[in-house]
């Protein structure tokens, strides 16, 4: 007799990971430049959380807390394959490329370690950094999907923002799981990811998680 059918899962998840909000739901704030990559708000706020871990990748010495924070912080990296990105996170220009010698914010050791897809509306050659490199595609969010995922070779595809680039996959339907770090600050204003995480729950399951930190985890499944 054979056995019923299971529902298939997904082989290759697009993940949403330690995407950091503010109280009032804005993953950047307002005025972005080379000085300022996430405009009025100050990173070093935004993601305290995530560079007092232990397994912080800056970290210089053998210090840092362990626990809940710690462990989204280790986990970051596991089984990504590739690495799909606004524009804006990878640069303050707009419109038509000026400056191709502009190369992203992170030097020549760029922290993904995969293919990263840059989408935006003005093409132009990819390069490579160390073990990074850098697709800029156009297309809808599904095209850059299908592009990431056979780039990811079986692995899953990381979603990294920003918040804008996050509210157009899900309003496509194509996040599998999501991670959104609230922390204990306001901006006002700027990019925001949502006006409360109730917002997904048509959609997703929620787990929300204090942490001793300070931060709120959001962990969001689909339905």
């Amino acid at each position: 007799m054979s056995q019923p059918s299971q529902p298939s899962q997904p082989s290759q998840l697009l993940k949403v990971q330690n995407f950091t909000v503010s109280q009032d739901g804005f993953g950047a704030g307002e005025g972005q430049s080379l000085e300022r990559p996430f405009g009025h708000a100050d990173p070093r706020e935004l993601m305290t959380w995530a560079g007092a871990t232990a397994s912080w990748p800056n970290r210089k010495d053998a210090g840092g807390s362990r626990g809940l924070d710690d462990y989204f912080t280790r986990d970051f990296s596991h089984n990504i394959g590739a690495e799909i990105m606004g524009r804006n996170k990878f640069g303050p220009q707009r419109g038509p490329w000026q400056d191709h010698e502009w190369r992203g914010w992170w030097g020549e050791e760029p922290p993904f370690h995969t293919p990263v897809f840059v989408m935006t509306h003005h093409e132009r050659p990819s390069f490579t950094l160390s073990d990074t490199t850098f697709h800029f595609v156009g297309g809808d969010p599904a095209a850059v999907l299908e592009r990431a995922r056979e780039a990811a070779e079986g692995k899953d595809v990381r979603l990294g923002g920003g918040a804008t680039v996050i509210r157009q996959f899900l309003a496509a339907g194509l996040i599998d799981t999501l991670h959104v770090v609230v922390t204990p600050i306001k901006l006002g204003s700027g990019v925001r990811l949502w006006d409360s995480p109730d917002d997904l729950l048509d959609r997703y399951h929620l787990d929300i998680v204090p942490s001793p930190s300070g931060v709120t985890h959001h962990v969001f499944w689909r339905r």
